[in-house]
């Protein structure tokens, strides 16, 4: 009777180890980092941090507002260094202040790029560099303004038409 018992047990053991033991090798889904919302973060853009950057384009993408949330967590006003596109033509600049967030498209209006040349549903590099950082380049997602958050963010001269 006894050698009965401990099979039993030792199926039971080896049951309850199969059935749970792959979460010990498998990867936790809530310890991968992402971007929960329609833009990305950009890691390593230097000390102000670059959160959810996002184009909302007019439908032929000729043109689109850039929108992004800028978090300076130092004691000092800090200057944000943006180009988008291929072609980095043009270079916008954003000054931080200290210990601030700014929101292009909630708090502050969003920054137009007026040759953008890009159609929605595409991405568009952009790179964001901020303090003695190298700064760091990110692929944009281009959206429109089907979503009805973000009817308001499609550039004034297309609406205009």
């Amino acid at each position: 009777m006894k050698p009965r018992l401990i099979a039993s047990l030792a199926v039971c053991a080896a049951l309850a180890l199969a059935t749970t033991g792959c979460s010990m090798i498998s990867p936790q889904a809530t310890t991968i980092a992402y971007s929960a919302a329609d833009g990305v973060n950009v890691p390593d853009s230097g000390p102000v941090q670059v959160r959810n950057a996002f184009i909302v384009a007019t439908e032929d993408g000729a043109q689109g507002n850039l929108i992004a949330a800028f978090v300076n967590d130092t004691d000092s006003s800090e200057t944000v260094t943006i180009e988008v596109g291929d072609s980095g033509a043009d270079t916008i600049t954003v000054r931080i202040p200290a210990r601030t967030t700014v929101s292009l498209g909630a708090d502050e209006p969003p920054i137009l790029i007026e040759a953008l040349d890009t159609l929605p549903g595409a991405d568009t590099p952009g790179h964001f560099q901020s303090g003695d950082a190298e700064g760091s380049l990110a692929s944009l997602p281009v959206l429109d303004g089907s979503l009805p958050y973000l009817t308001d963010l499609v550039p004034e001269a297309a609406v205009a038409e």
